[in-house]
């Protein structure tokens, strides 16, 4: 039984059910305990009643931490969600004492086959951290952090609570959306945690951690109904800004990257299939759901996103040009 969690409110209901129904497919036996950050969440789990899923509500989060609540009105509600992401696996190691292993799920990822070889290669270790992976063309966005939060492994072990106990810490001091001494977010608190810490390991799995900001240096292709990443199965794909349209015309390329044409065919088209599944069948509980979705731009919003993939297209292929523009680096949270 593998157990996982996730943080989200009603905007990203869509995207978590997606999330949930490919673990479903592919991480048998499984649970997953989802913070509900809203009330409106926490309200559509119960009428969807999920066989594998536990809801804890904000509140109850915030009872039981009240440091984290306390910071609660310094933060925009995206700083919060991420001032929170420490405090899910020590609560769940608080209050389910039988728990040996946590891991910490985005909800903006989709499986796409078993997450067990990368339990695997974790082996022994007490914390299991995901690199970015950057691809040449976007070296410049490091300043966002080696490692990107989305897939994080927690052991009850001295060395995995003791990461877990200083990352808290650390994100009720400062977790803001804004590079700042080193800092961005909760995401750059990771960046020397190999060295800061025993027992942790760096996932070395190209399948674990595909992501607009990496696909563009590896082989993606279709193998007898499965998608490989240089040879090896592709386990989770992140992604990164996808738009939800009330038309189902979901607006998926991330502002300044590029995907290559086999990873929307393989990757993308069948996770705008799992969104609309997803939408249709919270639809079924609660007609005229909305939450998330919004309507098509207009056509000067269109030309401005235009112009931004047009200079994505030209940093690709004149790399200099972003030493120009980003001096200090592309600071872009993921």
């Amino acid at each position: 039984m593998r157990e996982f969690c996730t943080l989200f409110d009603s905007n990203y209901l869509v995207k978590a059910l997606a999330m949930y129904r490919s673990l479903e497919r592919h991480a048998q036996p499984f649970h997953l305990t989802v913070f509900a950050f809203d009330e409106r969440a926490e309200a559509l789990l119960g009428r969807l009643a999920l066989e594998h899923v536990s809801v804890v509500p904000l509140r109850e989060l915030e009872a039981h931490d009240r440091e984290l609540a306390a910071v609660k009105p310094t933060r925009t509600p995206v700083e919060y969600c991420w001032t929170a992401t420490p405090t899910l696996p020590l609560y769940l190691f608080d209050t389910r004492p039988e728990l040996a292993e946590i891991t910490y799920l985005d909800a903006d990822l989709l499986f796409y086959s078993s997450p067990e070889p990368l339990f695997e290669e974790m082996g022994d270790a007490s914390v299991l951290i995901t690199p970015h992976r950057y691809a040449p063309e976007y070296a410049s966005h490091v300043v966002s952090g080696i490692y990107n939060v989305q897939f994080l492994t927690f052991r009850r072990t001295d060395d995995g609570l003791e990461a877990l106990r200083w990352w808290r810490e650390r994100c009720l001091e400062w977790c803001h959306y804004r590079l700042e001494d080193g800092k961005l977010g909760d995401q750059k608190y990771l960046d020397d945690w190999p060295q800061r810490f025993r027992g942790v390991h760096e996932l070395a799995h190209v399948g674990g951690g595909l992501a607009p900001w990496n696909s563009l240096q590896y082989d993606v292709r279709a193998d007898g109904g499965r998608v490989l990443v240089d040879g090896v199965p592709l386990v989770f794909f992140h992604f990164h800004r996808v738009r939800l349209r009330r038309s189902g015309r979901h607006a998926f390329r991330p502002p300044g990257y590029h995907l290559p044409p086999a990873v929307v065919r393989l990757v993308y088209r069948p996770y705008l299939a799992a969104l609309e599944a997803a939408r249709a069948e919270i639809e079924r509980v609660a007609p005229g759901f909305d939450a998330g979705l919004e309507d098509d731009p207009p056509l000067r919003q269109r030309l401005v996103e235009a112009r931004s993939r047009f200079g994505e297209a030209a940093l690709r292929r004149f790399p200099a040009l972003a030493r120009i523009r980003y001096p200090n680096g592309t600071p872009t949270p993921s």
